[in-house]
């Protein structure tokens, strides 16, 4: 150990064990909460992405009662439509791919077949491809949307703690105020927190909803069966990062498949991955510029943690959850703001303004 300003200081190695097993225990906690945690946040972000609802009430002069409980009453109604619809679009979905099982089977067995001569073993295959067997991805799926039909206790978490919150809402710009008063670089985080959090949802639907949009159209004029039930699969895939168009194309396709034959769903496949890219990576970034802040790398690793950490709705959360880390954690911290650097998507963006070197550790710009 050595000694700094009459301490002794920790070894690297011990301070990075220590960190890291704080972290691991703490998703682990996560984890096992995360019945509760996982709806809590979600009623959070989505009287975040509310409030500037509330805060037009009051504009016309509605007293902040009123106003909390209209603000309230529309993201009840937001959820529970969106509940609903994706309940109904998952469970068409499941119904309709199961009626081409037999289909299915044959693609499958074509693949194994094709492998196969390209020089794989067909046994060495289908023992380690058993899992994934279209019998056994349909089951899954088929719990799936059985236990998103039965989450009740999800939807019971969401609804009563949007009614706590709906009761504090009243008094949130007076508690911002004491919070800035005792501690402004916080307030900041919070504030900074908030505002991404909100691009982020509103940003993330308007053109999520766009590109749903626009790829029902392309799919009425292909003729595939069901356009409705994929547009909300399009548009509920497009909360989940990097992976979520790839899971909104391979059911419309598949169904393009069957139906039409190769040619129809080549299109599909096409049309969805053109549409995806001119609005989502062209136009989304020149009318609103980077609403979540973070790189592709950590985009994608944020997916795979938090989708362990809380199941699917993990998956559907996870860049809200690494947006409240990265603000209250890291950029609230001088210490740690070297952190943001490899976060976020412009390292330029990284204030470095009231760094100082202590205690070992240096700030972005080397100072």
């Amino acid at each position: 150990m050595r000694v700094r300003d009459g301490r002794q200081a920790l070894p690297q190695l011990a301070m990075a064990a220590i960190v890291l097993g704080a972290i691991a225990l703490t998703l682990g906690m996560f984890r096992e909460l995360s019945a509760v945690l996982a709806p809590v946040f979600l009623a959070i972000n989505l009287l975040i992405a509310s409030y500037p609802f509330y805060t037009w009430l009051k504009r016309l002069h509605m007293p902040r009662a009123v106003a909390a409980v209209a603000t309230g009453l529309l993201v009840f109604a937001i959820f529970v439509v969106a509940v609903v619809a994706i309940i109904w679009s998952a469970t068409t979905m499941v119904d309709k791919l199961t009626d081409y099982g037999p289909q299915l089977t044959d693609l499958y067995k074509q693949g194994i077949a094709s492998l196969t001569r390209f020089g794989f073993d067909q046994t060495t295959l289908l023992n380690q491809l058993k899992s994934v067997s279209p019998s056994s991805v349909l089951d899954v799926v088929g719990k799936a949307v059985e236990g998103l039909s039965n989450a009740t206790g999800l939807v019971t978490v969401v609804l009563i703690t949007l009614v706590f919150m709906v009761m504090d809402l009243p008094s949130i710009n007076r508690r911002f105020a004491v919070t800035d008063r005792l501690h402004p670089n916080f307030t900041d985080s919070l504030e900074n927190f908030v505002k991404g959090v909100r691009s982020y949802w509103l940003v993330t639907s308007l053109f999520g909803l766009i590109v749903a949009l626009l790829d029902g159209a392309a799919l009425v004029i292909l003729g595939v069966q069901l356009p409705l039930v994929w547009v909300i699969l399009s548009f509920i895939t497009n909360y989940i990062p990097n992976i979520g168009f790839v899971i909104g194309l391979i059911p419309p396709a598949l169904l393009a498949l069957f139906d039409q034959g190769p040619w129809t769903a080549l299109a599909v496949v096409i049309s969805y991955s053109v549409l995806n890219f001119v609005i989502q990576s062209i136009i989304q970034p020149k009318f609103t510029g980077d609403a979540v802040g973070v790189s592709p790398t950590v985009s994608f690793l944020s997916l795979l943690l938090w989708t362990a950490v809380f199941g699917a709705l993990g998956a559907l959360l996870a860049l809200p959850l690494t947006l409240t880390v990265k603000h209250l954690l890291i950029d609230n911290d001088p210490k740690a703001r070297w952190v943001g650097a490899f976060l976020t998507s412009d390292p330029d963006s990284v204030d470095t303004s009231d760094c100082d070197d202590v205690v070992e550790v240096e700030c972005p710009d080397g100072r």
